[in-house]
């Protein structure tokens, strides 16, 4: 049962910040696996009843959630072979992160957050959903008003077009939609002492489920999209009479 992360988790990070090398973290794995990846695979456990309400195809498994503690250096300039924070991503098994429709939660000793959205840009997906919300900006407007993002010190963030044009049936509360190129909703200001409680696992529960149908709105454009590769992959396959 989780009940918060222990403090053990953040001076761990803290050491790790200042000693971070193969040395120093081949010591001290034990103490990362019990005081660091033991936490984080307890809130993912806590969590995953509700992320397969959510999504009954959601990938819970904590080893498949859970970032891994190691950095990919070969394309940055800090070349630190660790992080000193992690996050954990719930999507659907065995589809890729980028570009995937999930929910996150990182924590660290500066970082407390978590929400729903995109995963990096996925163009496909925001091309339907502008398309999608000029066709019937009402039920686009109708699923955004149900989880009262204000209400939860939610808000619509990433990165937006800057100079496409907006058809005029698009409601203002529906415009920072149509613009957008990588999409997210996080919690505002969370508080990070919350982290040391249970309060921390209440509030997150509770706004996942209040964003519930944003993820159910984007989840739904890219299963069509994925249907709709298959269905033509199936079509440009040649029948067993096609090869004779």
């Amino acid at each position: 049962m989780f009940t918060g992360f222990p403090e053990e988790t953040v001076q761990f990070f803290l050491e790790l910040r200042f000693h971070n090398n193969a040395g120093f973290f081949h010591d001290q794995h034990d103490r990362y696996v019990e005081t660091v990846q033991a936490p984080f695979y307890a809130l993912i456990n806590e969590l995953a009843p509700t992320m397969r309400d959510i999504d009954p195809l959601m990938e819970v498994r904590p080893h498949k959630c859970l970032s891994r503690i190691h950095r990919d250096t070969r394309f940055s300039r800090d070349k630190s072979p660790y992080r000193d924070h992690l996050w954990l991503c719930f999507r659907r098994a065995a589809e890729p992160r980028e570009g995937s429709v999930n929910y996150w939660f990182e924590f660290g000793p500066d970082q407390l957050g978590w929400g729903v959205g995109l995963w990096g840009e996925n163009r496909p997906l925001s091309e339907r959903l502008r398309r999608e919300i000029v066709a019937d900006p009402g039920r686009v407007a109708d699923i955004i008003h149900s989880c009262d993002l204000p209400g939860h010190d939610m808000a619509l963030g990433g990165s937006f077009h800057k100079r496409m044009p907006v058809p005029p049936e698009v409601p203002e509360l529906l415009k920072g939609w149509y613009l957008m190129r990588e999409g997210y909703i996080p919690r505002l200001h969370p508080v990070h002492q919350w982290a040391y409680t249970e309060r921390v696992i209440q509030e997150v529960r509770r706004d996942f489920e209040a964003v519930a149908p944003i993820y159910r709105l984007l989840r739904g454009i890219q299963d069509e999209l994925i249907e709709e590769e298959r269905s033509a992959a199936r079509e440009e396959r040649p029948n067993r009479g096609d090869e004779w």
